[in-house]
């Protein structure tokens, strides 16, 4: 039993606040896209985890995966698996691979074996393996608060448009781009600026990790600024870097920037 797990991107950042618990409290818009991982879970003698597709930091018996069926495991009775993920979401690039990796594990357990959970009990389930995992148990757009946990559902299509999403040889880690950030609370919500007309956006909305991480990575500012170069009526980086999408009105082939970089079209 398989599933295609889709990544994310971020329409906008803003980091408002540090907590007293040392994370930050941020808002932000999730919109789920067609670059996918392939999550495939068979009966087997002994649990294991099986990577293949992109290189994956660590160890696979370390993969998120692994511990989304344990912690299911350790509440239902399930026959031993071996899970097989097939990487190919860039790794490192701000598009959540491994906590959508990790969610539709959840779903695919949930119905091979019927435990009957909810989205709102596998969201709880999600919501132990990291901040923006249960997004992916609904897989729909929402405005994303508290330390990017907290969702609102917004109504929000893109299909009319055409996105092209790049990623550059580098891995921007957490610590990178959290680096130079200084929490200011924005003058306008993303929840008032996200449905302003599309082309309005350039001037609008922000994700207050570009200026540090462009600093430290001048090629990702680089694809930015060449994805606008090309026409996209709006550009950004997703999340804390590094990969950087363009939405276009028009179909878009960019083969100068494959040269250096990993291009997905039409996500």
């Amino acid at each position: 039993m398989l599933a295609f797990a889709n990544a994310k991107i971020n329409l906008g950042l803003h980091v408002i606040r540090k907590r007293p618990d040392g994370y930050h409290d941020l808002e932000t818009v999730f919109y789920p896209v067609k670059v996918t991982d392939v999550v495939e879970i068979t009966d087997a003698l002994e649990t294991s985890c099986v990577i293949r597709g992109i290189d994956v930091p660590g160890s696979s018996q370390d993969n998120i995966c692994l511990k989304a069926y344990h912690l299911l495991a350790a509440d239902f009775t399930l026959p031993p698996q071996c899970i097989t993920l097939l990487k190919n979401i860039p790794v490192g690039a701000g598009l959540g691979g491994g906590s959508a990796d990790a969610a539709f594990l959840i779903k695919l357990l949930n119905d091979k074996f019927e435990l009957g959970l909810s989205l709102g009990q596998m969201e709880a389930y999600a919501a132990k393996l990291g901040a923006d995992c249960p997004f992916f148990i609904r897989n729909t757009p929402v405005f994303a608060g508290g330390i990017g946990d907290q969702f609102t559902e917004i109504e929000l299509d893109l299909s009319a448009y055409y996105l092209v999403l790049a990623k550059p040889p580098v891995h921007v880690s957490t610590a990178d781009a959290y680096s130079g950030i200084k929490p200011v609370l924005p003058s306008t919500s993303l929840k008032d600026l996200i449905p302003l007309p599309i082309r309005e956006w350039k001037s609008r909305l922000v994700n207050d990790f570009e200026q540090t991480v462009f600093s430290k990575y001048p090629q990702v500012e680089a694809l930015k600024a060449a994805l606008y170069d090309a026409g996209a009526v709006y550009a950004a980086m997703s999340g804390s870097g590094s990969s950087v999408f363009g939405i276009f009105e028009k179909e878009t082939r960019l083969p100068e920037l494959e040269k250096e970089n990993q291009v997905f079209y039409n996500v």
